[in-house]
């Protein structure tokens, strides 16, 4: 067969990835924060874009600006029917609030300092006091031994110990420790009635605490199961992170819901957030210039350009709400016994019923729930919490949010002396028709924060 090079015309169809469609994929995945950080940066880039609201807010102060015009300053200056005389008035400045930085809160290396500097007076004694309290984690505990600071500071070990030791009567109680033992032991000088045996559990049985060997600690300190029940019970009012209670404003985040469920009568209403997302608008002024002949070949170029940005955004921006009304409204109406009774009725619900239901992609569904939350009647939930696997039930099948809270309130109502163990939990959820093993129970347990039945047990 003889090869040959030839021309041939054909039509194909095949997705493009054009920038604008690009760009709308990226709006519709932004949480609401991050969309108000993406519609600030395209407002500072785009002239041709504003703010809706801004716009009206300034006509309507421009409006009462014209309707109030008077001579204020010549009616004060008058002053004969108030027995007023202006006096010569100095030009200084005005004491604002804005003016002022804001108070944000102690940090944990600031309070400590505070106190040293009231504790400590020799300069030498402030200086390893400094270097000391530098090298305290937010947690609390001295990242550095004393031999290491030693050598830092050129200093004999004996005065960094010193120093160390008045670190250590510093509040919070136990900051400055080395190890969860010193830290534990610390603490334990604030207190006058200590359990017995508290001190010696504290020093060599603190895995066996974690693990509920009560028995076996029992047997090495020769104290009976309700002495040793008391002193674990005291050792876990204690804090082994002291100084996570301090921190800065910085440290606060906060979550604005993307949109609010609301019961009206006996339907829910799905309300998108509009009010953290501003709505844009096209400048009239620029889009005013293109149909006049006073711009150049360039300048009509630019505004067309960015013309058809800023339609693209807007478009992208109010596609992004409609998809996101469209899935949380198919959320509610899946799971409106979650809505009515709370937890235990949540459904098991994947992404591929939502977007077979809408019309839409899987991978559409996931953009649009990614990072975002709604307000329930049920409180604040994170979209991705409805999209949960579950298992077999008599009458169709249980999520696995609502597992988990059938094995809490089961094991709230246990007797501490005898709780329950996996197979038990398993044999009462199977009494509810749900068909479970009990290794998956294991599983839920774990992921719910509930301690096996070893660990639960006590011995009052």
């Amino acid at each position: 067969m003889r090869a040959g090079m030839g021309l041939h015309l054909e039509q194909t169809q095949k997705l493009v990835m054009t920038p604008e469609l690009r760009q709308a994929i990226v709006i519709l995945q932004l949480s609401t924060l991050e969309l108000i950080d993406y519609i600030q940066q395209e407002l500072e880039e785009n002239p041709i874009l504003e703010l809706r609201e801004e716009e009206h807010l300034v006509a309507e102060d421009r409006e009462e600006a014209d309707d109030f015009d008077f001579e204020w300053t010549e009616y004060f200056a008058d002053g004969s029917d108030l027995g007023y005389v202006p006096l010569p008035r100095e030009d200084r400045e005005e004491a604002r609030q804005e003016n002022y930085p804001a108070a944000e809160g102690q940090s944990l290396h600031d309070y400590l300092l505070l106190q040293l500097k009231l504790a400590v007076r020799c300069g030498n004694e402030l200086k390893i006091g400094f270097f000391l309290i530098g090298n305290i984690d937010q947690n609390g505990y001295l990242k550095i031994s004393i031999k290491e600071a030693a050598e830092c500071l050129k200093v004999h070990p004996g005065e960094v110990w010193r120093v160390l030791e008045v670190i250590h009567r510093f509040d919070p109680p136990g900051v400055g420790a080395r190890d969860l033992v010193e830290c534990l032991l610390l603490q334990l000088r604030q207190y006058r009635d200590v359990p017995a045996g508290t001190e010696k559990i504290i020093r060599h049985f603190l895995p066996d605490v974690a693990e509920g060997r009560l028995a076996k600690i029992a047997r090495r300190l020769g104290l009976s199961l309700s002495q040793v029940q008391a002193a674990v019970d005291f050792i876990r009012r204690l804090d082994p992170k002291p100084g996570r209670t301090f921190g800065s404003n910085r440290d606060v985040r906060y979550i604005i819901p993307d949109a609010i469920v609301e019961r009206v009568g006996s339907e829910y209403v799905v309300l998108i957030n509009d009010v953290a997302a501003p709505r844009l608008r096209i400048n009239p002024h620029y889009k005013a210039l293109l149909h006049q002949d006073c711009c150049d070949s360039r300048t009509r170029k630019f505004i067309e350009d960015r013309l058809n940005a800023a339609a693209w955004i807007i478009r992208s921006v109010e596609q992004r709400r409609l998809t996101l009304y469209r899935v949380i409204s198919c959320i509610v109406e899946e799971q409106r016994e979650f809505m009515e009774k709370g937890i235990k009725y949540l459904k098991p619900l994947t992404m591929r019923q939502v977007a077979d239901k809408l019309g839409l992609h899987e991978s559409t569904v996931s953009r649009a729930t990614a990072n975002k939350y709604v307000q329930t009647p049920q409180g604040l939930f994170e979209l991705k919490f409805f999209f949960a696997s579950g298992v077999g039930k008599r009458d169709g099948s249980a999520a696995a949010e609502s597992i988990k809270k059938l094995i809490a309130e089961a094991v709230g109502r246990e007797d501490p002396s005898s709780p329950l163990t996996d197979q038990q939990l398993t044999d009462i959820l199977r009494q509810q028709g749900i068909r479970i093993s009990r290794r998956t129970v294991a599983k839920y347990r774990d992921e719910a924060g509930i301690p096996a039945a070893g660990k639960r047990r006590r011995y009052d």
